[in-house]
């Protein structure tokens, strides 16, 4: 499905190696797509749209698995560009009513959202949320354009559903994604000038400030900034006006001292400074953006309890949990690439971060909408996140791996599931483990 990018990402940022070292890969991925797009041509022809949507997403599925033969590092960056440049399926059938919620005044098509990493340079929020996710988060930014460590840093433990990376907030700077995500501002608000349709009375408004789905924006560091709080300021500064929500990473394990920042003391002195920096800006009627913090699974008891008294101390709208783990966690543990240094993501995750988000929810009582990250990669997976105690559940590493054709898979598990349990909304299911 991301097979036509190869022709035009030769020359993407980042460094990415040349496309032309996979040639007969890249004309065999280049063939898979004209085949598909032939044989969908015809199909179109002869079905209603919600069927050939379906068939489309579907038809990933036979090209997806061509982007193991490539370097993953070039194959995230294909994916990218094809998302970038719409060659991606977009999702024409509306979510079922029982997925739709409303957090922060927002309401959500569904409770599936993208993590970040994926679109770390926000190129392609348009075609992603057009998969049909309910919200994508890009990033993390950093203030000033940065490389992240040398490559490798990308490695696939395919057998086991994960992959481990030490990227190192590869960032092309706040400027750059403030152009792309200005742009695509202005074009939400022409469509919304434009249309006839929206009400200007609504209380909860439908989609978010890049389209029909919610934007959220991670915020990072720079590697050699000694001052921390003042990157996420200016993180907040210039990008905040175009988030529906934004997000503090102190939890990355690439950049050397980062996950100090999660101690109590640094993080309140953090977050009120980021707070203050949002709060002082000057927002129309719907306010500034809710403010999240993504934490680490490699954390104490002691650990989260500080973090659960300093986000309801200062009242953060909402934490993310959980970024990827520096442990190896068997089965992983038996691989050779396990000695790769950098965080673990995918489904060996799926058990620590489900704990962390389990012992989160009672700290804090309910009180803030937790997002459930880490491993998840089935509607069941998400069900259970949501169980536990989440609002709203991210993935990547499955996406990574299953594609497009797992995002519809995973909304219809998911309402399956809270429909057996007899739930009529996703709403009514969080925190159900604890009552």
């Amino acid at each position: 499905y991301y097979s036509a990018a190869a022709a035009s990402s030769a020359t993407e940022v980042e460094g990415a190696r040349k496309v032309p070292h996979f040639s007969k890969k890249g004309r065999l991925l280049t063939g898979a797509t004209i085949g598909l797009v032939i044989a969908g041509g015809a199909y179109a022809s002869t079905v209603d749209e919600a069927t050939f949507c379906g068939w489309l997403f579907s038809a990933t599925k036979l090209v997806n698995p061509l982007f193991a033969l490539l370097d993953a590092e070039v194959a995230h960056r294909l994916a990218v560009s094809a998302a970038a440049r719409g060659w991606v399926p977009k999702e024409k059938r509306p979510d079922q009513s029982i997925l739709g919620l409303e957090v922060w005044g927002r309401r959500f098509f569904n409770p599936i959202g993208l993590a970040a990493g994926f679109d770390k340079n926000a190129e392609a929020v348009e075609g992603l949320l057009g998969l049909g996710f309910g919200f994508v988060e890009v990033g993390s930014v950093t203030p000033i354009p940065q490389e992240g460590n040398p490559k490798p840093r990308i490695f696939r433990l395919r057998q086991e559903g994960a992959v481990i990376n030490r990227c190192g907030f590869n960032s092309e700077g706040i400027v750059a994604v403030a152009k792309r995500l200005g742009a695509q501002h202005g074009k939400r608000k022409l469509d919304e000038t434009s249309s006839t349709s929206s009400s200007s009375t609504e209380e909860v408004k439908q989609g978010g400030k890049a389209g029909p789905g919610i934007l959220g924006v991670n915020l990072g560091k720079n590697k050699t900034s000694e001052d921390a709080a003042a990157d996420y300021v200016q993180g907040v500064h210039t990008l905040s006006q175009y988030a529906d929500y934004l997000v503090i990473n102190v939890s990355s394990p690439n950049t050397p001292g980062l996950r100090q920042l999660q101690g109590r003391k640094q993080l309140k002195d953090l977050v009120k400074k980021v707070q203050a920096a949002r709060d002082e800006m000057q927002w129309g009627e719907e306010g500034p953006p809710p403010l999240l913090v993504k934490i680490a699974p490699d954390l104490s008891k002691q650990d989260l309890e500080d973090i659960a008294a300093v986000a309801l101390a200062l009242r953060v709208d909402g934490l993310i949990i959980s970024n990827t783990t520096i442990s190896r966690p068997d089965p992983v543990s038996k691989y050779p690439v396990a000695q790769e240094a950098g965080g673990l993501s995918g489904k060996p995750l799926f058990a620590l971060s489900t704990n962390i988000l389990r012992e989160m929810y009672v700290l804090t009582k309910g009180k803030i909408p937790l997002i459930g990250c880490g491993g998840v990669s089935s509607g069941e997976d998400a069900y259970k996140k949501i169980r536990a105690g989440a609002t709203l559940v991210q993935l990547y590493t499955a996406f990574a791996y299953g594609g497009p054709a797992l995002i519809p898979e995973i909304k219809a598990e998911l309402a399956r599931c809270l429909e057996k349990d007899g739930f009529k909304s996703v709403s009514e299911a969080v925190g159900a483990d604890f009552r």
